[in-house]
């Protein structure tokens, strides 16, 4: 990650938001009308939600507005009709929205769908702030050699690598022993085996601490989400797998920590707001107000810590078994559970099914080599999601 600085303070950053209308969306959002005068904003891009990013575009001004369903073109331009604002529609406008003179750039499009956008932005130089981990698992070595031959900067937005971010000391890598990684150990974290094969969508995605999209808070509750990112921890970082640890806080207030050799461990804390990662990407190198709830350490109960239960949730030890066998596994897994999470969203497949899906497709497709270009990384991907969904069909 590069260590070029921000600009001067009180000189605007122009923006541009990749996913404005999801939860990580939303939250930037909200900070940017905080402070319009220092954050002009180039773009907005959201999938289909065209009256949430027509109501965006105008509260913040935008110059363009991108909806990437196609079908959907008609009713935002008629949304934004006499705003002023330019409306595109389609995958090509959203690359081409990502490509637009902003200097930082959030990729909060889930999924491998956000992947090309994510590299658009990387390759003009911009700053990215990384808040869709599909793209740095499927297509690390690509998205961090755009970053470097770029010269741009790439800083991490999950909650918990933007903890690392804060309190590693990048001048002595040497002197790092270990990163911890904390979860929330999800809506499923004391139920048992029985009770997760019967539970529901809702259940699933009734985070007890983060609000989230849908997606997201299906891989929480399979712990699949801090499987791939222990997968990015270890692109980010540049720390083998072997010390990266993953422990259980159900209070969420510690996001992670950094262990160094002399024995001492730094942590970052605060309140479980996605506004605080967001707004120390966004102003960085300095830092921003946020309306984010301070702790009261007095009203804290405990902090508790307990390790994750393999069987329960057999997700941790899939991924890093795909990150240790290299190659495409961790594309492949990504796109199997992508697959399986929509199918159990849907009421296709059951709970346990989704990790018992990306497990049956990594396996066979065991050997496959990394791609080398986004070309091959498509074609991948794609034949990965074709096995998944034959999976789910049986």
């Amino acid at each position: 990650m590069s260590t070029r600085l921000a600009p001067a303070p009180g000189r605007p950053r122009p923006v541009t938001v990749l996913g404005s209308t999801g939860s990580v969306g939303r939250s930037t959002i909200d900070l940017i009308q905080r402070s319009p005068e220092l954050f002009p904003v180039e773009a907005l891009v959201a999938r289909r939600s065209v009256e949430m990013l027509a109501d965006q575009a105008r509260r913040v001004r935008a110059r363009l507005a991108v909806v990437e369903d196609e079908g959907c073109y008609a009713a935002l331009k008629d949304a934004l009709a006499g705003s002023g604002v330019e409306v595109a529609a389609g995958r090509a406008a959203a690359i081409e929205a990502a490509e637009r003179p902003a200097e930082w750039v959030m990729a909060a499009i889930v999924g491998m769908a956000g992947l090309a956008s994510t590299l658009a932005a990387a390759r003009r130089g911009a700053i990215v702030a990384l808040a869709n981990k599909e793209a740095l698992v499927c297509a690390g070595h690509l998205l961090l050699d755009a970053v470097r031959r770029s010269g741009g900067v790439l800083l991490p937005v999950d909650s918990e690598h933007n903890a690392i971010f804060q309190v590693l000391d990048a001048t002595q890598p040497d002197a790092v022993e270990r990163l911890v990684l904390t979860a929330s150990g999800g809506p499923f974290r004391e139920r048992s085996l029985a009770e997760m094969a019967s539970a529901t969508p809702e259940q699933a995605i009734a985070h007890p601490n983060w609000r989230m999209g849908a997606k997201i808070s299906v891989d929480s509750a399979t712990l699949m989400n801090k499987g791939l990112e222990l997968i990015e921890a270890r692109l980010l970082f540049d720390v083998t797998a072997e010390r990266i640890e993953i422990v259980i806080h159900p209070q969420s207030v510690i996001h992670s920590m950094v262990e160094y050799r002399d024995g001492s461990v730094l942590a970052q804390l605060g309140s479980p707001d996605m506004r605080i990662p967001i707004a120390h990407a966004l102003g960085w190198p300095r830092r921003l107000a946020t309306p984010a709830a301070r702790l009261d350490f007095a009203a804290l109960a405990s902090l508790t810590f307990e390790r994750p239960d393999g069987d329960r949730f057999p997700a941790l030890a899939l991924c890093r078994a795909a990150l240790g066998a290299g190659g495409a596994a961790p594309l492949v897994l990504n796109a199997a559970n992508e697959v399986a999470v929509a199918a159990f969203l849907e009421r296709r497949i059951g709970f346990l099914d989704i990790v018992r899906i990306g497990e049956s497709v990594v396996s066979t497709m065991a050997g496959e080599a990394a791609p080398g270009d986004v070309g091959e990384l498509a074609a991948l991907d794609g034949r990965a999601r074709q096995r998944a969904n034959s999976a789910c069909q049986k």
